[in-house]
């Protein structure tokens, strides 16, 4: 069962009746920068791990 275009209205007009348009605003940017935070946190891990040696780079092991 999947949502239709006018099922969407229904849903974003009875939100913003009970939230009000402030309120909704504020989630919206707060969850923005919530994925924003993460999307950053994962490239910084991605180039952390790809800045560090291998245990193969260390060459041969005696």
């Amino acid at each position: 069962m999947s949502l239709g275009g006018w099922e969407w209205v229904i849903i974003a007009v009875v939100a913003l009746l009970l939230f009000g348009g402030a309120r909704l605003a504020n989630f919206g940017k707060g969850a923005g920068q919530a994925i924003r935070g993460f999307k950053d946190e994962i490239k910084t891990t991605e180039a952390d791990d790809a800045a560090k040696p291998s245990d193969d780079d260390a060459g041969p092991k005696a």
